[in-house]
């Protein structure tokens, strides 16, 4: 198998694993919801331990044919080696030939077998970890390494920081999206939700339509968009994974826009019939209004989601990429608790003065609840244009990689984001092939 089908086969399992995840959660959402309530809840709990017990026994299965790579130690203790050891040399000049700082392979081998990380012009301070000094015996198959670092793991430390001002990017729109759910549920209680005179639509079903955007934008993504985007790019995934995470950013604006045009839209119906006093009032307007709001944020999340995990994926250390990884569950859990303190302020500070409440406890009629998109929407707006910034200024990782023809003298090659370049080219390289 090429090189370039090995890197296709990486992005094709990010689209797959979260398509199943999604496939699942539909499936709990209808299939299981409709057993809970028409057949028992026996068997509605009965099928997800039933289904759990069947993953378990797929993942036991296959787990033996799964490639385990030995641990070689924390990396985050690798990395605090790296800042230690450039703090004890904090007086010392780093040389302008990044050529004689320490490298040593067969130190690094265990944690560079894809290729060691070569030297990067960016935050230069961390180069003086590498810096040989008299106190130093870098002859030793072992040194000191609070003392003394090999320039890969000086790379892999930049690394991890040149990639902290893109994960706070994805803080924001968690926060943003976080309560528009429940919000939206909330809508629909209020909204004629009957299919037929003896079958309504349960509010949490709306959902439903999200998790469809985003299994068809999935698949859309990975058998329409990917091969077209190729013929241009000559990129095994299309395009790079911070063009795909800002995309999904773009969109997800849309998405929260609409929502806002759709509360008002509810909000005039209600006043219009005279139920703006009514929390338990049924407005004479479809919940199917509430679709485009679903399926616009459902494709930006097929977008914004997978992009991100690829994304760190990709330009992490290979020996840091499941520590990497968290990064994006982390932003995740941040952006959670951030928007519930957003929400709470905004429930708090918005009813003083007289003012008419965004978010009211009971009487959903009786807020602006499409001030707090609008507001959700200037938060987007404002992290969309500081991502671009990131972007514009991040620089790819740089590895060197040994050729499958195997490893002679100038046989190895840069990689910028997962794709073989020939010269690393400006410090911005954008992952693009030349030649």
């Amino acid at each position: 198998m090429s090189k370039k089908e090995m890197e296709s086969r990486n992005w094709n399992f990010f689209n797959w694993y979260f398509f199943c995840l999604e496939l699942a959660s539909l499936a709990a959402l209808t299939f299981v919801v409709y057993v809970q309530e028409h057949v028992g809840w026996g068997w509605g709990l009965g099928i997800p331990v039933l289904a759990m017990a069947l993953s378990i026994t797929v993942f036991i299965v296959g787990s033996s044919y799964y490639k385990k790579q030995k641990p070689e130690g924390s990396p985050l203790i690798r990395l605090a080696q790296v800042i230690g050891a450039a703090l004890r040399k904090r007086k010392e000049v780093a040389p302008a030939d990044p050529g004689v700082l320490y490298e040593n392979n067969e130190l690094d081998a265990a944690i560079s077998s894809n290729g060691r990380l070569l030297h990067t012009n960016q935050f230069k301070w961390f180069d003086k970890a590498a810096v040989v000094i008299d106190t130093d015996n870098p002859y030793l198959n072992q040194p000191n390494l609070w003392r003394l670092s090999t320039v890969h793991r000086v790379e892999e430390l930049k690394s991890i920081v040149r990639m902290l001002p893109i994960w706070a990017s994805g803080i924001l729109p968690i926060t943003a999206y976080s309560h528009q759910e429940s919000f939206s549920i909330q809508q629909a209680r209020t909204m004629d939700r009957s299919l037929s005179p003896s079958f309504k639509i349960p509010p949490a079903t709306m959902s439903s339509f999200e998790i469809i955007s985003i299994l068809i934008g999935l698949l859309l993504y990975e058998r329409l968009f990917v091969p077209f985007a190729c013929r241009f790019t000559k990129k095994p995934n299309g395009i790079t994974s911070l063009q795909r995470i800002g995309m999904g950013y773009a969109i997800s604006i849309f998405g929260t826009l609409a929502a806002a045009l759709v509360e008002i839209k509810r909000r005039g119906v209600a006043a219009n019939h005279d139920l703006i006093g009514n929390p338990t009032a049924v407005i004479p307007i479809s919940v199917f209004w509430l679709v485009p709001q679903y399926w616009i944020q459902g494709t930006a999340l097929a977008l914004i989601t997978v992009g991100r995990i690829e994304f760190f994926y990709d330009q992490a250390p290979e020996s840091m990429r499941s520590t990497s990884a968290s990064f994006f569950w982390i932003a995740i859990a941040l952006g959670n608790y951030t928007g519930t303190l957003m929400v709470s302020l905004i429930h708090e500070y918005t009813g003083k003065g007289g003012g008419k409440n965004w978010i009211p406890n009971r009487n959903l009629n009786n807020g602006r609840l499409e001030y707090y998109y609008l507001f959700v929407s200037g938060l987007q707006l404002a992290n969309l244009i500081y991502y671009m910034i990131c972007t514009k200024f991040y620089t790819y990782k740089a590895l060197e990689e040994v050729s499958e023809g195997g490893m002679e003298a100038g046989d190895a090659e840069l990689t910028t984001n997962g794709t073989p370049s020939g010269s690393m080219g400006d410090g911005h390289d954008n992952g693009e092939t030349m030649k």
